[in-house]
């Protein structure tokens, strides 16, 4: 009974971890947002200034949807073993999908 108790406590604490860590995924792109800089010319032709876009710019779609399906099956693997990992992986895959395609504003007006 003793280890049962101790393992509720392992699990509990895991569980916390992974639910620290996915906010800090889900935190840090929205921390690392830099205004953008336009270019100032003399004249009143308009200069296109060519961005170099990060890793993190390119794929943002993906990654995001990778990380909360790996995320939602880790929490899932804890709480329910293997199969709990399966749903856990389908609903983490559903719901960044969903925020990626449908809740996120894509286009900010920058001024």
């Amino acid at each position: 009974m003793n280890t049962n108790n101790a393992l509720k406590k392992v699990k509990r604490s895991l569980a916390i971890v992974a639910m620290l860590l996915t906010l800090v995924f889900v935190m840090e792109p929205i921390l690392s947002i830099q205004p953008v800089v336009s270019a100032q010319t003399v004249t009143r032709r308009r200069v296109r200034v060519r961005r170099h876009r990060s890793f993190w710019q390119k794929h943002r779609d993906k990654l995001t949807v990778a990380g909360t399906t790996v995320a939602g099956a880790g929490i899932g693997g804890i709480v329910g073993g293997k199969k709990g990992a399966l749903i856990g992986a389908g609903a983490g895959a559903g719901s960044g999908a969903l925020y990626t395609y449908k809740l996120r504003r894509r286009h900010r007006r920058r001024y």
